[in-house]
């Protein structure tokens, strides 16, 4: 969209969800509009503010405008993301070209690999920050806005939002914190559900998406639309517990049963995947947005409620064993975890022990489920470790970075996911999966006004305590939800796929592994098969090494 005098272009991916407020205040100053849609309003709100409207906005974005200029001001392009990360924005950029997308595959790059990215790929999972898996291509961080100068081609990229620090009063009381908390979550959810297509809610039946649900059914004035899957048989099954929300507030309720499902739904998936990511999550939220999309455009989401309210079962356990393990010198937990690392990978204990590494609290970062420093040894051919080289520490580092951040430790546990695993893997999951369907997700638990409330005023004992998470939702739970609800568990659309990966036996999880880069050693790859077939517990390894074979797949030829 152009601006009516011509100087500004704007292309737009995401929802501004205050933009009625926003239009409210620009007629205000006269500005005039001649749509009724929020993408013009954004156009008019950085025209009248410049750079600054980004601390008016409260939605998901991505967003490029480019500026003709004036005689006293060149012209440039300023492009922005989101705080939280909902919103993709790849970039390439040299002295002759500046290209920008929402999906890696729209960029022209090479086939060479970033093998530091590939580092961080293997250590966590994802690929962070403003890193990418191909050489040449960056992204935009989340909360990060940029300045292509199209005079000098100079750029400069900046953050325009920070986590604030956790700083709450003294002695805030659980029952008022609920009660905060509680109407932003209605106002969040009331201004996600404005939409002028059907809107639904995605619900497995923990605590963030019952929530969602509950708001959705306090502020809408017609029934809620919910989706679910179920997996007969599995103890990974949430039906029952996503029935009982849907039944209490007389949503209309859909369920999509896996009844054979297996490792092959990931040939459905295949083609829309660039970058890769290793969450096996990915499955089942494709097919549940595959089943949101027959019924509505939009749906809502749950994601962001464990990184703002303290849902990860990492906490408690470290705090547990914080507890237990303090006191036994940092030199003794070192030599325990060097000596469980050199352990084969998938050995039942190994990661545990070799968690230790930093103490107890540190094992979120120490104890990934994919490939740790020792592991990453292993899987590496000897060239990409050469080239690699002192750097192969970097992953850790990164979420060391996050984790000294905070004020204590769940505060460091806390901005760490949210800094990390939740804008790089779980939003891209969410984006890319739902996408696919031409379905819209919204997170109405990551309006900016929420998290700033939770990182900002929450006080730790309110997230974790004991051995007890989510204390403040708790309340809200037994206040919107139904009583028979366990709101005590932790779980998410999950699926089976250490079984899935055995049923496709050594063969067919080798041929799967076509297409891997020279940088991985296929010797180790098939040892890792051969573990898991042999009962060791290598899912978490093996679905990321799958991924990564597709991503290559991909890549034009």
């Amino acid at each position: 969209m152009t601006s009516s005098d011509g100087r500004y272009t704007i292309v737009f991916n995401g929802e501004i969800y205050n933009f009625a407020e926003l239009r409210a205040q620009l007629q205000a100053q006269g500005r005039r509009f001649a749509s009724t849609g929020d993408t013009e309003v954004l156009l008019a709100a950085y025209a009248t503010w410049g750079e600054e409207c980004l601390q008016r906005l409260n939605g998901m974005f991505a967003f490029a405008i480019h500026d003709c200029g004036t005689a006293a001001v060149g012209p440039s392009l300023f492009f922005a993301r989101d705080r939280a990360g909902e919103k993709p924005f790849y970039f390439t950029h040299s002295r002759e070209e500046f290209s920008f997308a929402s999906e890696l595959k729209a960029l022209a790059h090479g086939r060479e690999l970033n093998l530091q990215a590939l580092n961080h790929y293997l250590a966590l999972g994802y690929v962070p920050f403003d890193q990418c898996l191909f050489e040449g291509v960056h992204k935009l961080p989340p909360a990060h806005c940029g300045r292509l100068d199209l005079t000098t081609r100079a750029l400069s990229v900046r953050s325009y939002w920070a986590l604030p620090p956790n700083r709450p009063a003294a002695n805030l009381d659980g029952e008022a914190l609920a009660d905060e908390a509680g109407a932003l979550i209605e106002d969040s959810v009331r201004l996600r559900l404005v939409a002028d297509v059907p809107v639904g809610v995605l619900l497995s039946g923990g605590l963030d998406s019952s929530l969602v649900v509950a708001a959705a059914a306090h502020v809408s004035n017609r029934p809620v639309e919910t989706f679910t899957i179920t997996l007969p048989g599995s103890p990974l099954d949430e039906a029952e517990h996503a029935l009982k929300v849907a039944s209490h507030f007389g949503t209309r309720h859909h369920v999509l049963p896996l009844e054979e499902a297996s490792l092959h739904l990931l040939d459905g998936l295949a083609p829309f995947i660039d970058e890769p990511i290793a969450d096996s999550s990915i499955l089942p939220a494709w097919l549940v947005f595959g089943l949101a999309r027959k019924h509505v455009t939009v749906a809502l989401g749950g994601d962001g409620g464990d990184e703002l309210f303290g849902g990860y079962t990492d906490y408690t356990t470290s705090l547990a064993d914080q507890a237990h393990w303090g006191r036994v010198p940092p030199l003794l937990l070192r030599a325990l975890s060097s000596a469980a690392a050199a352990l084969p990978a998938g050995v039942r204990g190994r990661n545990r022990v070799a968690s230790l590494r930093g103490g107890a609290l540190q094992q979120m970062i120490w104890g990934r489920p994919y490939f740790d420093q020792a592991l990453r040894h292993r899987i590496l051919r000897h060239p990409a470790k050469a080239l690699i080289g002192d750097a192969l520490g970097q992953p850790e580092a990164f979420l060391l970075a996050l984790f000294s951040q905070g004020g204590d430790a769940v505060d460091a546990m806390t901005r760490t996911h949210f800094g990390s695993v939740l804008p790089d893997d779980f939003l891209v999951k969410v984006d890319r999966a739902s996408m696919a369907h031409s379905l819209e997700v919204r997170a109405p638990l990551l309006d900016h006004r929420l998290i700033e409330f939770a990182f900002g005023r929450v006080p730790s004992r309110w997230k974790v305590q004991g051995g007890e998470s989510r204390r403040l939702q708790r309340i809200l739970g037994r206040r919107w939800l139904p009583a028979s609800l366990d709101v005590s568990r932790k779980q998410g659309f999950s699926i089976p796929v250490n079984e899935w990966l055995r049923a496709e036996g050594a063969r067919g999880l080798m041929a799967r592994m076509e297409g891997l880069p020279d940088a991985i050693d296929l010797d180790e790859v098939r040892r890792l098969v051969q573990g898991h077939l042999d009962g060791r517990a290598n899912g978490g390894r093996l679905f990321a090494l799958l991924m990564l074979a597709v991503a290559m797949r991909n890549l034009p030829k």
